[in-house]
Order: structure tokens, then C-alpha cells, then sequence
């Protein structure tokens, strides 16, 4: 077995995307590769990405915005593989609205301003003629479990939610007005990023991890291991409804959201981009530059 290393591995939410991860933990996959995953749960996705620039973690699994952001500056930060190229979401929104023109001057629940959720709802918005800013705001609501609190309190109006959360508020009684893989069928949901000074001391630590989480993404992508698979779903996202579970966990993998072998694949990686372009994140005479951000060496013999 080769020499055990611990890897501090941060996430926001660290929930219904990181189902391969808690796979190859349960499985054994990470001991049998060497290595002893610390996991920090920091409760948004900037602080996940903020963790890894400032060295308090060595790798995240986050959305990409932020490493690209970084690269693009000069940053250390690099994408080292897809955790996630699907967006199994609902727009959830409170009793009451029944058209997406209803959220004119409405409050979406986001968890960043400038990467994940805020960024896939405009185009949503966008095809019921609302932009952003000027039709609606958004707000600082934290992640899936928080937004839903949110929701649930009055605070916000509407908010992207994924399975299985989505069919919990629609039980609940709250409207889910579009699929946000309607408009955008393919996205580097979350992926797993690293500085680039620690990955180049780093690099068989980073290949172990990445070799067993394709293992771990092959495992949950077969209907056949539910008996193991669903379990560890239920318990990251609604424990006490295993019906819910059931239907967010199918939901989800017919959507492929896994990537095999966690490849960074073009289309994923080309919206991506195009949607910090259409957000200002990034100009447009940079989108051949960013596609650099990714350092593919870790995912090409996984």
C-alpha cells in the first residue's frame, strides 16, 4: 500500500454532489489508496475556494468561477478535475407565483455572487425577458439547506434548489418554475481545484485521490450498487424521507451528473465559460486563456 497522506479536502455544503466522495470513503477506496481525507465543511462555496488560496485546505471540490477567476489574474488556483458536469435544479418559489415574470423585483436566495447558483439562475430568468441587476436581486442566502430555511421564512421569493430539496418544497407546497438544465444542459457544476504550487509537490497525492474517485464515480452510476449507494444519498440530503432520496438520487444520475474518470469534458468546460462572459466575470477576448486553467495530467490515466 503506498505511505498514507492526509489531504484536507474543503466544500461548502458538501451534500448531494459529493455522493462519490462519501462512496469511495464507505467503500474503502481512500485507504486503499493511501490517504486519509480530512473534510472541512466551510458552509459556502467562496470560503471552499477562499480556503484553498489561503492554504487552509489543499484541494476543494467548488464551483470552477473562482479558479479561473484566479488564473486569469496571475492566481495560483487550477482546476484538477469534474466532480460534476449536470445541474439537477429546480427554481423554487414561494406560494403565490406562478410565472417566472413574477419575479420582477423579487429576492433569489443565492450562496455566491459570483460563482455557482446566482451564476445558472439569470439564464433562466433570462427567458422570461428579467435581467440582472434591474428585475430582481440577489441574496447572500447560503447554501441549499440554508436557502430552504430562507424560503420557508418569507426572506426570499425564489431560489435554485437541487434534488432532492426541490421535490421536498414542492410537497410543501412551494411552486418549482423551470429546470435549470433546461438552459443549460451541461456545466462544470463543481469542480476539484488546487493551487498550483501545492499540486506540483503534490502530484501523487492528487493522482491517488482522483484515480479513487473514479472508481467511486463508476460505483454511483450503477443502479446495481444501491443498496449501498442510496443510504449514503438519503443521509447527505433528506435522512428522514427515503422516498425522496430515492426519486432525487435517480433524478440526478439520469441527468449525468458524474463524470467518468472526472474528465473535464469541452462543452462543460465552454458553458462555463460562456457564463462568466454573459455574468462579467471574465472578458471576452480571455475565453481561449481561461480553457488553460485546467491542469488536465490528473484525470488522463484516472
Amino acid at each position: 500500500m503506498a505511505e498514507s497522506k492526509t489531504l484536507r479536502l474543503a466544500g461548502g455544503a458538501q451534500g448531494f454532489n459529493w455522493l462519490p466522495v462519501f462512496a469511495a470513503e464507505e467503500q474503502g477506496l481512500f485507504d486503499r489508496a493511501g490517504l486519509n481525507v480530512e473534510y472541512l465543511r466551510l458552509g459556502s462555496v467562496d470560503k471552499a475556494t477562499t480556503a484553498v488560496l489561503n492554504g487552509e485546505a489543499d484541494l476543494a471540490i467548488t464551483p470552477p468561477e473562482g479558479a479561473i477567476a484566479s488564473f486569469l489574474s496571475g492566481g495560483p488556483l487550477r482546476i484538477v478535475a469534474s466532480n460534476s458536469e449536470r445541474l439537477p435544479m429546480s427554481l423554487v418559489v414561494r406560494p403565490g407565483l406562478s410565472e417566472l415574470s413574477d419575479l420582477k423585483g423579487g429576492r433569489i436566495g443565492t450562496s455566491s455572487l459570483t460563482e455557482g447558483t446566482s451564476l445558472y439562475t439569470r439564464p433562466l430568468l433570462a427567458s422570461a425577458g428579467l435581467t440582472y441587476p434591474g428585475d430582481y436581486e440577489f441574496v447572500l442566502a447560503g447554501v441549499h439547506t440554508t436557502r430552504w430555511e430562507a424560503l420557508k421564512r418569507g426572506e426570499i421569493d425564489a431560489a435554485p434548489q437541487p434534488a432532492p430539496w426541490n421535490f421536498l418544497a414542492a410537497r410543501e407546497g412551494f411552486g418549482l418554475l423551470g429546470e435549470i438544465a433546461d438552459v443549460i444542459p451541461q456545466i462544470i457544476f463543481a469542480a476539484v481545484i488546487g493551487s498550483g504550487p501545492w499540486l506540483a509537490d503534490n502530484r501523487d497525492i492528487v493522482r491517488r485521490l482522483v484515480r479513487a474517485l473514479a472508481q467511486a464515480h463508476s460505483f454511483v452510476n450503477d443502479p446495481v450498487n444501491d443498496t449501498v449507494t442510496l443510504p449514503i444519498y438519503q443521509r447527505i440530503t433528506t435522512p428522514d424521507s427515503p422516498d425522496l432520496a430515492a426519486r432525487g438520487l435517480q433524478y440526478t444520475r439520469d441527468l449525468g451528473m458524474w463524470p467518468a474518470g472526472l474528465r473535464v469534458s469541452s462543452r462543460a468546460l465552454d458553458t462555463t465559460i460562456d457564463i462568466m462572459v454573459q455574468a462579467g466575470l471574465m472578458q471576452p477576448e480571455h475565453r481561449v486563456a481561461a480553457r488553460d486553467a485546467v491542469e488536465p495530467w490528473f484525470t488522463q490515466d484516472a
